[in-house]
């Protein structure tokens, strides 16, 4: 009678024949998956940083936005003020065509740069006239920024800051507006107030306000 002995393999090919048709892969594929998995993190990581940049430029932008229509309607209020604290000579203060947004008041560039004021007619008195040539002045250098002063010149105000008055004697109707420098288009404003200063009128930021000067007789 024959005894047969089972004998246990070994060495190198041993290992892969564990199980019929698979093969148990090596460390280099092991790394290899690695390496695919650490540039898809940082593919990922690179849009996302880029999408957090633009969203931090656009909240600035609008940031910037909102601080110069604020300025813009304080120097707003401040005309409307002045004119109602001389309403007598209210005339004083209209230096402006409707119809072309010129002469105006505060950054001198462009060509309708109004000058120091003076009024010439339309004033109660000699008082009322220097109330208003005061007034108008006060203004000027409001909107060219001199109410903070910075190592490079005014910058107290809107960038490209422009003040405009008009009359409509038919309606007797004072229209103020203050005009600026916009960052992105939106849209054409409706009043002239330093049209055509600013490149294209979509980037030409104004606010505006009337009032009736009422006559008593």
């Amino acid at each position: 009678m024959t005894h047969r002995t089972a004998v246990a393999e070994s060495g190198p090919g041993a290992a892969s024949s564990g199980r019929p048709g698979f093969a148990r892969g090596g460390p280099h594929d092991a790394r290899g998956f690695t390496m695919l998995e650490v540039l898809v993190a940082i593919v990922i990581t690179v849009f996302g940083l880029l999408g957090l940049i633009g969203i931090q430029a656009m909240a600035h932008q609008a940031e910037l936005e909102s601080y110069q229509r604020a300025q813009a309607l304080i120097l707003l209020n401040d005309m409307v003020e002045r004119i109602n604290a001389n309403r007598g000579s209210a005339t004083c203060y209209a230096i402006t065509n409707a119809a072309t947004g010129s002469p105006y008041l505060g950054t001198i560039t462009g060509g309708g740069y109004a000058g120091t004021p003076n009024c010439t007619a339309g004033y109660v008195n000699t008082q009322t006239k220097a109330l208003a040539d005061s007034g108008m002045y006060e203004w000027d250098q409001t909107l060219q920024g001199s109410a903070e002063v910075g190592s490079g010149g005014n910058i107290g105000a809107m960038a490209g800051a422009r003040g405009c008055v008009s009359f409509d004697p038919i309606a007797n109707v004072y229209t103020v507006a203050v005009a600026w420098q916009g960052m992105t288009d939106t849209f054409a404003p409706v009043v002239n107030c330093a049209n055509g200063l600013y490149g294209p009128e979509t980037k030409r930021r104004v606010v505006w306000t009337t009032l009736r000067i009422a006559k008593l007789s």
